[in-house]
């Protein structure tokens, strides 16, 4: 089971959690009850399917990932071109851009990883020489 994509998906339901909090208490986000539902609740999902080796579950991770590296982006320039926000908000959505970046580099190697199966066992060794072969050594 790959650990680190479940460890980063439950740090990203753990940043979803504290930008829930964030949103809700600076009154900026009138839907913060969707956007938890999103940023806490498909991570978590997310996280239980991949522990079950659900194989499309890693891909799932990786769209869910590039969506959420494009929002974060978007936030962060948002805030730095002083559209609003804060520097809490700031923090988190960097926190959560590394995140998600890790989530698509991990869910898809986990991805690749289950699709091609378990490995070959190990090389057989060489067939003996046949006593009725010509060749003299």
């Amino acid at each position: 089971m790959p650990r680190g994509l479940l460890m980063v998906l439950c740090g990203l339901a753990l940043v979803g959690m504290a930008t829930a909090v964030v949103k809700f208490h600076s009154g900026t986000g009138s839907d913060w009850l969707t956007w938890s539902l999103f940023l806490i609740g498909v991570p978590l999902l997310l996280a239980g399917l991949v522990g079950i080796r659900w194989n499309w579950s890693a891909m799932a991770s990786v769209m869910y990932g590039t969506v959420g590296l494009a929002l974060d982006l978007s936030t962060i320039a948002g805030i730095v071109a002083g559209k609003g926000g804060t520097e809490d908000l700031l923090f988190l959505s960097g926190l959560s851009g590394v995140l998600n970046f890790s989530l698509i580099v991990l869910g898809g190697h986990a991805f690749v990883e289950w699709m091609q199966g378990p490995p070959p066992r190990g090389s057989r060794p060489p067939s003996p020489r046949s006593p009725s072969s010509t060749s003299g050594a």
